[in-house]
């Protein structure tokens, strides 16, 4: 059995929540996310930082008790304002906060789980944005690599260089 110590003035609760916190930062998170592409065109989530917008596919964490795809749809109407269609695999990374560019600020591991979708419905803000997030965008698939998009590998997958093929290991990237 595992026992938690309070540092001398320090309130037994303040002790379980530095507890608990330090084993979140420990475990992996499990993130579903959608890739829509229509005409040639990504939807993509637009959030803004100091340095300026910068873009992810909409999806977001799993929840105990929930399946990727119902993950997926729960964020999709958080952040795109619509259900998805759910389709296959069709790329996993893995991301490891402190191999890449946020490492002095991000101790997170992350594995993304992306999915080909299809919208119910035309997408809009959702009514629950994610804090950075400022809306919506479809990006050219030939134009990716003019945007800071996460993960920087779609700007090679969509290019027309990588295997369609699937799904598709990416490894731990950016």
């Amino acid at each position: 059995m595992s026992h938690i110590y309070a540092r001398e003035g320090q309130r037994p609760s303040q002790a379980i929540r530095t507890a608990r916190n330090n084993l979140n930062m420990s475990r992996v998170r499990i993130s579903a996310k959608a890739i829509i592409i229509q005409d040639g065109r990504l939807l993509v989530i637009r959030n803004r930082d100091s340095t300026g917008d910068w873009y992810s596919l909409p999806g977001g964490g799993q929840e105990h008790g929930e399946t990727l795809p119902a993950a997926l749809n729960r964020e999709c109407q958080e952040e795109i304002g619509c259900e998805v269609t759910v389709g296959r695999i069709r790329f996993v990374r893995d991301y490891i906060g402190k191999h890449h560019e946020f490492a002095a600020e991000d101790n997170s591991h992350q594995v993304e789980v992306m999915f080909e979708c299809q919208l119910k419905s035309t997408p809009s803000l959702g009514a629950l944005p994610d804090s950075t997030q400022t809306g919506i965008e479809w990006l050219e698939l030939r134009d990716l690599s003019n945007h800071r998009i996460y993960p920087k590998a779609l700007q090679q997958l969509f290019s027309g260089d990588a295997p369609v093929d699937g799904p598709i290991y990416l490894g731990d990237v950016n």
